[in-house]
């Protein structure tokens, strides 16, 4: 075992090392949650229907399908101090992307800006996230990382409060220029911080792997119900995303609550608010009760909270929709932890596969656009509806691991 880093990096270091890495959970919440207030932005400022606004989240959530295992070799190669480095430098890139996009006007300069800003989040998240349980005693590696995730929520609760009133307030124009300040002010802090990580000393790990640094293979698709969280795991991030990327045209559509952009985007904060609130809830409730069966349960709510808001109007309409946020808290982390049940040695392999999955935040809000312009913005919540009916069979039936002898078709 390596001793080197103890000396080098005392308590306090640790400390203040931890304190470095739970803002970088918070920054990447705060930049995710940020698209949802950019996307009602731009389809105003270019006239685009909802499916090309949606193409928003397609490249930002795609980047973590196309540059995950990237980023693993990478990190592998820098180490994990230098990737962060790297992962920060690359998102302030593509923050700093939208100026000559605004200037310019093409909305596709501001997704290929999105790409590589999303391309330094992923970075950041294949470099971060092994870093956090190696950072102090590791019998609480657990809280950790339940810590730096509540900072995570806590950005994307904040996120649209803040992009809501500089991008929607009476001061503020309908242009492109108007998000050339709040992203150059996130490529300030982004170098910022890229620059206290390369004075800071962390603790180098055992080893220099990680989970996502290569690509599966073949046998590990074996295990059935590895194969059906992949795809619960698509399905929830498509949902959670989708939903959120619509809030506020929701919120703003005449028998709903008729809502100015400015003020939809701060009840983004109770959608986003109620899945931190929700995940300490879900700790203590998951002493008591089978996470697959409570997965069950909050999908089954989530269904209802959708088919409520599908078929009424107003404050009820809005709260339903709302209120799925809170439900949402559980999911990610129960379907990964059900996922890898039973792996053993080839749980890594999995948590790959379970990673690239993360791409339904690409795929399932631009399937949701293509309904809300042929058939309503609100009939369009039928998909995520659905999304949830599947992660309610996941976590009562399809998470139970089946043997390996069995035929690996589903």
């Amino acid at each position: 075992m390596q001793t080197q880093s103890s000396p080098s990096t005392p308590p306090h270091g640790h400390k203040f090392a931890m304190t470095a890495l739970t803002s970088l959970f918070f920054m990447w919440g705060f930049i995710t949650a940020l698209n949802d207030v950019l996307i009602p932005h731009l389809k105003a400022v270019f006239d685009l229907n909802y499916t090309q606004a949606m193409l928003v989240q397609f490249c930002f959530f795609g980047a973590y399908f196309l540059i995950s295992v990237p980023a693993g070799r990478l990190v592998n190669r820098m180490g994990y101090q230098r990737g962060i480095g790297v992962g920060l430098i690359t998102a302030a890139v593509g923050c700093l992307l939208f100026i000559p996009s605004s200037y310019t006007e093409v909305y596709v300069m501001f997704l290929g800006g999105l790409f590589v800003l999303a391309s330094g989040i992923t970075i950041l998240q294949v470099a971060a996230n092994p870093l956090v349980t190696v950072i102090g005693n590791p019998a609480t590696a657990s809280s950790r990382l339940t810590m730096t995730q509540a900072f995570n929520s806590l950005g994307t609760t904040v996120a649209p409060i803040l992009g809501g009133y500089v991008l929607f307030s009476e001061h503020a124009d309908v242009s492109a220029d108007a998000v050339n300040m709040p992203y150059f002010v996130l490529a300030v802090v982004l170098v910022l911080i890229a620059f206290v990580f390369m004075k800071i000393q962390l603790p180098k790990p055992n080893y220099e792997a990680h989970p996502v640094d290569a690509l599966p293979s073949g046998s590990v698709l074996k295990h059935r119900h590895l194969v059906l969280g992949a795809l619960g795991i698509f399905l929830y991030v498509g949902a959670e995303v989708s939903i959120g990327s619509f809030l506020i045209n929701f919120l703003g559509e005449e028998h709903i609550m008729a809502m100015p952009e400015a003020v939809a985007a701060n009840y983004i904060a109770y959608y986003w608010g109620g899945a931190m609130v929700g995940r300490f809830i879900g700790a203590v409730l998951m002493q008591k009760i089978r996470p697959g069966l409570l997965l069950g349960v909050n999908s089954l709510l989530s269904v209802t909270l959708i088919g409520i808001a599908i078929s009424s109007e107003g404050a009820v309409a809005m709260w339903a929709i709302l209120a799925v946020g809170l439900c949402n808290s559980i999911m990610f982390p129960t379907i990964f932890s059900l996922a890898l049940s039973g792996l053993g040695h080839q749980s890594s392999q999995g948590s790959g596969i379970l990673c690239l999955a993360i791409v339904g935040g690409a795929i399932v809000p631009v399937l949701q656009g293509l309904l809300a312009d042929s058939m309503g913005l609100q009939i369009s919540f039928i998909l995520p509806l659905l999304c949830y009916v599947y992660i309610g069979f996941y976590g009562i039936k399809g998470s139970q691991p089946v043997h390996q002898s069995s035929p690996a078709t589903a």
